[in-house]
């Protein structure tokens, strides 16, 4: 459904964190992605030496990543104006190790969606196996203009503004 160059056009993410590889389904109720895990990604070299496992931290952004996917093809996303951005994580569990020669299927869901905030749950699988599974939010925002990142600028009184919670829920990475 989308392959590589199709997600570059939506993420801003690139190798080696761009975490998806290809999209095989996306509907109203869900999207179903694919990370291949190869040896010879940086992180196998130092996690661990002679036993490469990929960092649970990188499942979970795998799972975001294709969350964001998600978001951008049920709203109308524009990447050169909008971002993504990765707000929470909750409930998240690994159930096993993903090591090199695993496919990663990713299965996202929607909680709430539909416009700033969104919220979903994902799931993490290899074969049948789910490896890994937890709840997430990100908000799609205004692409800063100024190359500041997007950050939040402080408001007045010093406190940061926060993004609002108004509209809707999904998934960056």
């Amino acid at each position: 459904m989308l392959d590589i160059r199709d997600i570059e056009r939506i993420l801003p993410h690139r190798y080696p964190f761009l975490l998806v590889d290809h999209v095989d389904e996306i509907v109203e109720e869900r999207i179903v992605a694919r990370k291949l895990v190869s040896r010879n990604e940086p992180h196998f070299n130092g996690h661990f030496p002679g036993h490469p496992v990929m960092p649970g931290v990188l499942i979970i952004e795998a799972l975001a990543q294709a969350g964001a996917l998600y978001a951008a093809k049920l709203v109308k996303f524009d990447p050169e104006k909008q971002v993504i951005y990765f707000m929470a994580i909750d409930k998240a569990k690994f159930r096993r190790p993903v090591v090199p020669g695993d496919v990663l299927r990713l299965e996202v869901t929607p909680l709430r969606k539909g416009g700033v905030i969104w919220k979903m749950r994902g799931e993490a699988k290899v074969g049948d196996v789910v490896v890994c599974e937890a709840e997430f939010m990100a908000s799609i925002q205004p692409r800063p203009a100024d190359g500041s990142g997007g950050q939040p600028r402080p408001a007045e009184g010093g406190a940061a503004a926060k993004p609002a919670e108004s509209a809707s829920t999904a998934g960056e990475g």
